[in-house]
């Protein structure tokens, strides 16, 4: 995408679904991309776009600006600008996050610390957000999760529910620990009593 120069600069239910949707909806070249058009001008059309299918990471941004086209410095005077007015809230994407994630996929912390620092979110500000899951919710969900999935691993032997269960909630990010004495007690309450198998502990994911 080409620009003018310019001699200055101004100074100045499922929540997850419409956070993610969108990002990648804009063509590279778009409408915008005017071998006149002022970049800043670019950027913010470029955001508003973007922040209209949801919140947005600054690193989400920063990212479709750059495959726009739009350069660096100007993108970075448009981000900071949404930034201090709050149309763009790393610390608030991230709450929403984890909550919408964890209450609608069950996710534990791990995977949802996972998924935002891909999304670019800094790491004390995941901190920060995934204090948010008390330990006797995040138990609590994982034991929620098997109780759904329970019955539909009825008549196989224990060792095969142990280990579909299990590797579920791992997949999910629950430790592999966790994972392991959720099942059993889930099984246990069924007459099924289940041994720790170090080897199948060792093949979930970590």
């Amino acid at each position: 995408m080409a620009f003018r120069s310019r001699s200055s600069r101004l100074a100045g239910g499922d929540t997850s679904a419409g956070l993610d949707a969108g990002l990648h909806s804009q063509s590279d070249a778009g409408p915008d991309a005017q071998p006149d058009a002022d970049p800043e001008q670019v950027a913010r059309q470029i955001c508003l776009q973007q922040l209209e299918h949801g919140p947005r990471t600054r690193s989400e941004l920063a990212a479709v600006l750059a495959r726009r086209g739009v350069p660096e410095d100007a993108a970075q005077a448009v981000l900071g600008r949404f930034a201090e007015v709050g149309m763009i809230d790393d610390a608030l994407f991230a709450q929403l996050w984890v909550t919408s994630r964890h209450r609608g996929r069950g996710l534990a912390g791990r995977a949802l610390g996972q998924e935002l620092r891909r999304k670019g979110v800094d790491d004390e500000l995941v901190r920060t957000a995934l204090e948010t899951i008390e330990p006797d919710e995040e138990l609590a969900t994982a034991r929620s999760l098997v109780a759904r999935r329970l019955a539909a691993t009825r008549g196989l032997s224990s060792q095969v529910r142990t280990r579909r269960l299990a590797g579920m909630l791992a997949r999910k990010g629950y430790p592999a620990g966790t994972a392991f004495r959720v099942v059993r007690e889930a099984l246990a309450e069924e007459g099924q009593q289940v041994a720790l198998d170090p080897d199948a502990l060792e093949a979930l994911p970590d």
